[in-house]
């Protein structure tokens, strides 16, 4: 999937730009998977400029000027491609990489594994053509063909540590432990911090452990604030509960999905939901003690959606109902309205199939929605596909994560 997302981009007059969260896999997909579909199609290896800028033997080429002298030196009348890692090494990339806009026969990729690449405003940068390619940690789907067990067993094990590549290496859930527990502190945390010169480093743990906890729940900054001073006597204000979470969005640990009224067709600015990137670093974090299900299953469900490059709000309906002479006006929640162009879906996520009462509760924001988009109820059931009188069609969750046309089902 992201390797045919570079395909489509070739030569389309960008820097190809890989972002994601650290250890999610970028480099692999540009020096390895890109590399080999470049040399299938009959592109000579001499015409791929690759440069690994974390090599000792690179060390010179941090330099702005001898890393641009570098690859202009190499290219020749025909085309090259020119890869590029740990492109952060290189202080004052964005002017490296806006003087190779103006080499015409080459075409520029680059990734990294450093906040500042990561930040979403570094795209801007490049003057406007800076093309970005998210990529998130491994999807279920892909995490089963590298699982030498039941495809069960493998459910139970993304369920619990997540979908980053290295579990893979870690022979036991000892390790894979320590392994995501040492990420969290050692690389994402210490990074975020240093980058943003943090100062209440307390809070910024707090605020990571009050999101990862509250996953599916509304919250902004005021209301962090509010809790971190009565739980933690905290003095954070929620102008810097805010800032936090911006850094923590930058860094691509969390996703913010608003809240969209769907009758209205507007955003409302504030509560929002913040989802994990990867549920293993969530469990991990919070030591294994909150396993709900129901809040995993929904933050795997918005990473699925996100991979395939839905945006995904929280929907809101408005529901005017009368009891007996009085009419009641009440906001109705969908989990998600995913989009894409002219596509939309509207998902409810449930761990257990429902009974009946419930059903007919979770169903109540779909049936006030009156345009015919298709309606889907996510189970963690495994079930066969159904579609009830009303259109609704109920998926469990393995086939939802397996089938990568399973909304169109």
């Amino acid at each position: 999937m992201y390797l045919n997302r570079l395909i489509n981009r070739k030569w389309n007059g960008s820097i190809k730009v890989i972002t994601g969260v650290r250890r999610c896999g970028k480099s692999y997909l540009l020096f390895k998977l890109f590399k080999e579909h470049l040399i299938s199609e009959g592109v000579s290896p001499d015409n791929i400029i690759e440069i690994a800028l974390d090599e000792v033997r690179n060390i010179p080429l941090r330099e702005p000027m001898a890393l641009y002298e570098r690859v202009a030196g190499s290219v020749k009348n025909d085309k090259h491609y020119v890869l590029l890692d740990e492109i952060q090494y290189v202080k004052g990339f964005e002017d490296v990489m806006n003087g190779f806009l103006h080499i015409p026969n080459i075409d520029v990729y680059v990734t990294g594994s450093n906040s500042k690449l990561l930040s979403k405003d570094v795209i801007t940068e490049f003057r406007g053509r800076g093309d970005e390619i998210r990529i998130y940690p491994l999807s279920f789907s892909e995490f089963v063909t590298a699982f030498p067990g039941r495809e069960e067993e493998a459910w139970e094990l993304y369920h619990t540590f997540g979908g980053l590549p290295e579990l893979f290496t870690r022979t036991n859930e000892e390790e894979k432990i320590t392994y995501l527990q040492n990420l969290m502190k050692e690389v994402y945390l210490k990074d975020i911090k240093e980058r943003n010169d943090i100062r209440l480093e307390n809070e910024l743990d707090m605020i990571v452990d009050l999101l990862f906890s509250s996953i599916g729940s509304f919250t902004n900054p005021l209301n962090i604030s509010n809790s971190l001073r009565t739980v933690n006597h905290s003095s954070i204000d929620k102008e810097t509960a805010s800032r936090y979470l911006n850094f923590l969005e930058d860094a691509f640990l969390f996703e913010r999905s608003k809240r969209y009224d769907v009758k209205g067709k507007r955003y409302f600015d504030t509560p929002s939901k913040y989802y994990a990137v990867d549920v293993g670093l969530r469990n991990a974090r919070l030591n294994f003690r909150q396993q709900e299900d129901t809040h995993i299953l929904e933050n795997i469900i918005y990473n699925e959606l996100r991979s395939r490059n839905f945006s995904v709000d929280v929907g809101v309906v408005m529901s005017r109902d009368t009891n007996g002479n009085i009419k009641e006006y009440k906001q109705l929640e969908i989990d998600f309205v995913v989009n894409m162009g002219s596509r939309r879906y509207y998902i409810q996520s449930a761990y257990r199939m429902p009974d009946s009462e419930k059903r007919e509760q979770e169903l109540r924001p779909f049936l006030k929605v009156r345009d015919s988009f298709k309606k889907i109820m996510i189970v963690g059931d495994n079930i066969l596909l159904r579609r009830d009188e009303n259109g609704v069609v109920t998926m469990g969750i393995r086939q939802f994560l397996l089938d990568k046309n399973s909304l169109d089902l």
